[in-house]
């Protein structure tokens, strides 16, 4: 059973880690494109928002279930296969991306707007004010958010296994609730609540350095 957790891990770490990389990289573009074009942004246009707005909230409203399913064509084109832990990055990734764009532009929304004004008045460019101003003060809390999304995509990543995407999810459905092994399915759960509590620790302890 110990060969069974380690490999079934390491498919979830694996999993996890390249889709939280991808859909953090992915959500703050997202959401610096939201910054720029809100009511109140640097370069307001309504339209460009608007659009930007909707496609978000339409992601955001779909089950990841039904939201993997959806998108197997798309998994096998990028991966080329439609299953598998490889496979799962994909639509974790798509899933992610939304949810971390809203949860970075509320922090980046956050920053004293006179802060903002200050830099502008010294002829700061939208870039400087974005990433020399604004990420710089709202980075703990950006940290944070990677925690909360990390953690979001264990989650996922277990749902993803029960449908065929591998690592604990799969361990616990396939091994220990359709063949009734209880032993295992605790076993796999208590893992994932390790793998929790290391992550938010992480993330805690990042967010307390930086501030």
């Amino acid at each position: 059973m110990t060969t069974m957790l380690v490999s079934a891990l390491n498919e979830t770490l694996f999993m996890v880690f390249f889709s939280t990389l991808f859909s953090a990289a992915g959500g703050f573009g997202l959401a610096v494109l939201l910054i720029l074009t809100g009511p109140h942004g640097l370069r307001p246009k309504s339209r460009v928002y608007a659009a930007l707005d909707l496609a978000v909230n339409l992601l955001r409203s779909f089950p990841f279930m039904i939201l993997m399913i959806a998108l197997i064509p798309f998994t096998r084109l990028v991966a080329g296969v439609a299953y598998g832990s490889a496979a799962a990055i994909v639509p974790l990734t798509v899933a992610a991306i939304p949810f971390m764009a809203r949860l970075v532009e509320g922090s980046l929304l956050e920053v004293d707007q006179g802060v903002v004004e200050a830099a502008r008045s010294f002829g700061a460019s939208d870039s400087q004010i974005i990433f020399r101003v604004m990420v710089m003060e709202a980075l703990p809390a950006i940290i944070l958010n990677v925690a909360v999304l990390a953690i979001t995509l264990l989650g996922y990543s277990a749902m993803a296994g029960a449908i065929g995407g591998g690592g604990l999810g799969a361990l616990a459905y396939n091994e220990g609730y359709i063949r009734f092994r209880a032993d295992i399915m605790f076993c796999a759960v208590a893992v994932l609540i390790v793998v929790v509590q290391c992550i938010q620790s992480g993330g805690n302890h990042l967010y307390k350095k930086l501030r």
